[in-house]
């Protein structure tokens, strides 16, 4: 089959441009396109799936172990034609600077993808080919099918850019001109979500005109050419139904991992879609609450507006429902929630806390805990943080924490994992693949 890593030079040169470009033109050939996203980000997934039309998953070079990437990207690539993988950050950039772990340059090579790369050209020519033999050379054991330039000129811009870049022997795939129209707009997360930038058929459209006219993407089909492995395991049975999970899905919480919500279906949970912004009530039958992350801070008016669902979700958790949260979900359990205007907006109250929005990143890194669920027996879990929150004034005392953090280089972060009843509240977005037992606990948990 056809597979490769779209990898760049530095964050910000393009690859969701580049990669959503492909994409729209790949599948107009009427392939089958299989996208995926290299690195925790939520929200280039569903820009992937707006675009070709398949859900994207998440692959990691430090969340998930290699094994389970492997596992997880053949599963999934083996029945479509192309493997797509957006990459994350510059190619080489991990968790530290003295190895490539955590990188796309370490994905790429757990999963045997050749790397095509994109160089942001504007203002440069003969530099341009500079970065690119740094990059050819950096790492052998990364093969380039190819590059694709990035904020191109004009023809003659191109032409030189050719013409500096032959003596080093790489294909050049082609170079995009800057067109404002094919970028997603951002704000203080990343990207706006796919909901809140509609991709039309028509915007679909102009993507695939544009990699059509200025990449060779029949080129690119033939240096990507990977070999399909035979030993990868088949999908393990799924359990019985035994719980309902009520998921919170709407324009305040949509960061969701793909691979989490398939393991906890596995597992056995019945996964039902609901709107805090919007329903009054809980799905009927609802054993386990999932709030995951997004942009409650934008939708507070809104959330608070809710009464109604703040006291069904409040209700429940006092009636010994279990509820598991990831930062937005956390920010939406709290007392209130402060926004940067300094309105201070009320929320569910489940979790005695408090929670500012700041106009900076408060924290962005990977993160490992070590979970005690009240059985003496630790779960050790990986995941990221992400966020410009920060809890306003200390946690109060006896506030249960169940978890124990540390970065990727090891530095302890103190104790986090607010436990309230049977609620488990987090900053943390943990990835299900990096602690398979995790999402059987949680569901036992609330079939108890």
């Amino acid at each position: 089959m056809k597979a490769f890593l779209v990898g760049g030079t530095a964050s910000g040169v393009g690859k969701t441009t580049v990669t959503l470009a492909l994409l729209a033109a790949l599948r107009e050939r009427g392939l089958r396109v299989q996208p995926f996203k290299a690195g925790p980000d939520f929200i280039d997934p569903g820009h992937h799936e707006a675009v070709c039309g398949v859900a994207s998953h998440t692959v990691d070079g430090w969340m998930i172990p290699a094994e389970e990437n492997r596992r997880l990207f053949w599963r999934t690539a083996r029945r479509r034609d192309v493997a797509v993988v957006e990459g994350m950050m510059g190619l080489f950039d991990g968790v530290v600077g003295g190895s490539d772990e955590g990188s796309s340059a370490a994905v790429a090579k757990q999963l045997g993808l050749p790397v095509v790369l994109v160089v942001d050209a504007g203002g440069a020519v003969r530099s341009a080919a500079a970065t690119l033999r740094g990059f050819r050379d950096f790492d052998p054991d990364v093969r380039l099918a190819g590059v694709v330039f990035n904020r191109v000129g004009g023809r003659d811009h191109m032409a030189d850019l050719v013409a500096a870049s032959a003596p080093l022997g790489i294909p050049v795939l082609g170079g995009l001109p800057w067109q404002p129209e094919a970028t997603v707009p951002e704000r203080h997360l990343g990207l706006v979500t796919a909901d809140e930038a509609p991709w039309s058929r028509e915007r679909v459209r102009r993507l695939s005109e544009l990699a059509r006219a200025h990449v060779d993407v029949g080129g690119l089909l033939a240096a990507t050419e990977v070999p399909e492995p035979r030993d990868v395991p088949p999908e393990p049975a799924p359990c019985p139904t035994r719980v309902r999970v009520a998921v919170a899905r709407d324009a305040a919480f949509c960061f969701y991992y793909r691979d989490n919500m398939e393991r906890l279906a596995r597992a056995g949970g019945e996964l039902v879609a609901f709107s805090p912004l919007t329903d009054a009530t809980l799905p009927a039958g609802t054993g386990l609450v999932y709030l995951g992350g997004g942009y409650p801070e934008v939708h507070a008016a809104r959330l608070a507006g809710n009464a109604a669902g703040r006291a069904a979700v409040r209700e429940f958790a006092a009636a010994g429902g279990a509820i598991y949260a990831e930062c937005g979900g956390l920010m939406y359990l709290a007392e209130g929630l402060r926004t940067l205007d300094g309105s201070l907006h009320p929320m569910c109250g489940v979790v005695p806390l408090a929670v500012r929005m700041e106009p900076r990143l408060t924290a962005l890194r990977y993160v490992e805990a070590s979970i005690d669920l009240g059985d003496g027996q630790a779960l050790r879990a990986r995941g990221h943080e992400f966020h410009h929150s920060a809890l306003e004034g200390r946690p109060p005392p006896g506030l249960d924490t169940v978890a124990t953090l540390t970065d990727a280089r090891g530095r302890s972060l103190g104790r986090e994992g607010y436990r309230v009843g049977r609620t488990l509240a987090s900053y943390v977005h943990l990835h299900f693949a990096s602690c398979p037992e995790l999402p059987e606990r949680l569901l036992e948990e609330a079939a108890r």
